[in-house]
């Protein structure tokens, strides 16, 4: 299992927000998916930019999928770039990884990771995730952080490795971006509705 994978896991938990958005949730995947692969060494990170390196060996294709999307030459791409490049419908990607893997069941609300999973799923990953989210491992925790899943201390942060903590960094800005992007949609949808009530 990998650390985008048990973000996944804890995301579906039936007592995870409902609130949460997938958009942040995208952002998340996207840096542990990263964390893992410079974990791997299939890709360093030089000052913000993505060197790649090896081609991580892993059978999970999502993780595959990610190591291939690094550009092979200079300029490479920022910590930030890829994952606004990478992101996008991730959240449900994973979602559908879940759903192969049983380890959740079909969606039943607008919010593709709420519901209950099925009597037959594999406990040995919900375990493994379980044992990261409860132990409060920082990496797991502080992801789960920026897509809005529970929130992480100091000492926590503290336990964070130089690239890991550069790439939460970077995770966590984006979020911030993508909430200036949604409140700035629903003010001029809200100003747009208010012209036509006028007329």
């Amino acid at each position: 299992m990998t650390t985008a994978q048990d973000l996944s896991i804890i995301a579906a938990a039936p007592d995870t927000d409902p609130g949460v958005e997938l958009g942040d949730l995208s952002l998340a995947l996207a840096g542990a998916e990263l964390i893992d692969l410079i974990g791997a060494r299939a890709v360093t990170l030089d000052s913000e930019r993505l060197v790649p390196g090896a081609t991580p060996r892993t059978e999970n294709a999502l993780l595959l999928e990610a190591a291939s999307t690094f550009t092979g030459g200079p300029p490479h791409d920022t910590v930030e770039d890829w994952l606004w490049r990478r992101g996008p419908e991730l959240a449900e990607r994973y979602r559908a990884d879940l759903d192969a893997a049983r380890l959740g069941a079909p969606a039943r609300s607008r919010h593709p990771f709420r519901k209950a999973r099925p009597a037959d799923a594999d406990t040995s990953a919900l375990s493994r995730a379980n044992d990261r989210w409860t132990a409060g491992e920082p990496v797991l925790a502080s992801l789960a952080a920026a897509a809005g899943i529970g929130q992480v201390s100091d000492d926590t942060l503290a336990g964070l490795e130089d690239d890991q903590g550069a790439v939460l960094t970077a995770v966590h800005h984006a979020v911030t971006e993508l909430a200036a992007e949604r409140q700035r949609r629903s003010i001029e949808g809200a100003a747009f509705d208010n012209i036509w009530r006028g007329y």
